[in-house]
């Protein structure tokens, strides 16, 4: 595998990130030519492996936006987030959340504008929560942190540089599309919105629709179809009872996992996921 560059990681903080499961994913990603991961989110997995070929979406458009600003024009990105970090403060940051209430004045924005927004949001708002309500308006809180990181020049040049060095197609959408045409010697690394393990608890807070019981057995039937072409895929999900029982035909381990980013600190701490996988893993 070649080597790969320890400054291209996460920008941004993501409901659900995986780098606290790192060591229990990468040993299983068995080997293959092209990587997809069709619900990217904040991308620690892949951006951690820094596949040379590669399709990563998500349904995000404003992540997706910050992944392409990022590849194309990280110059300007830098320079905006060096004038929000010397304007940074709780007013600033309130003003500068309430920009997508303004449907005209948020068109208006260019998209290294809205790509510096979200990062600057994400880096100073209440536990790194990226939450949206049902109108698509960022809506956590100010966060009181005395010295964000936000600019973070070093990752946006190093991420720019391995997105414009190797294949990766960005896509933004429904997962199903960005799997389609996908080829035997592929591998497909998924890691939807999580099956809430209650009624007041869910990791569907990022975009304004969710990802409910429906939508987990449609990625069941997704992951069958894969199956049945001989393509590899490896799955992270809630340690439940319906997700086990869901994919009860694969193999499915439980994997410590701890979360650091919940809208409840009680609800922050150490839990069990699930890691479902096809195949058998090299020895």
């Amino acid at each position: 595998m070649p080597t790969t560059d320890p400054l291209v990681m996460p920008i941004v903080k993501w409901v659900g990130g995986k780098r606290q499961l790192l060591d229990a994913i990468v040993p299983r990603i068995p080997e293959h030519n092209m990587y997809y991961e069709p619900f990217a989110g904040g991308g620690a997995v892949f951006f951690h492996m820094q596949p040379a070929k590669a399709v990563i979406n998500d349904s995000n458009e404003e992540l997706i936006n910050i992944y392409r600003v990022i590849r194309e024009r990280p110059e300007e990105l830098i320079s905006l987030l060096q004038r929000h970090r010397e304007r940074n403060c709780q007013e600033y940051f309130y003003e500068i959340r309430s920009l997508d209430r303004d449907g005209e004045a948020y068109a208006g924005l260019s998209d290294v504008e809205r790509a510096a927004r979200i990062i600057y949001l994400n880096k100073t708002c209440y536990n790194g929560l990226f939450r949206v309500n049902r109108a698509g308006e960022f809506n956590s809180p100010w966060g009181r942190y005395k010295n964000p990181n936000i600019t973070n020049e070093e990752t946006i040049r190093a991420m720019s540089g391995y997105l414009k060095r190797a294949k990766v197609k960005i896509l933004c959408g429904d997962y199903r599309e960005a799997l389609k045409g996908i080829r035997k010697d592929s591998f497909v690394y998924l890691d939807p919105p999580y099956m809430p393990l209650s009624s007041s608890s869910s990791f569907t807070g990022y975009t304004s629709s969710g990802f409910g019981p429906d939508q987990q057995m449609e990625l069941k039937r997704q992951c069958d179809l894969l199956n049945k072409r001989g393509i590899r895929f490896l799955l992270s999900n809630s340690c439940c009872e319906f997700i086990e029982d869901l994919y009860k035909d694969y193999t499915v381990e439980r994997v410590p996992a701890k979360r650091t980013i919940n809208a409840k600190a009680d609800r922050r701490g150490a839990i069990d996921e699930v890691l479902v996988r096809n195949y058998e893993l090299d020895r």
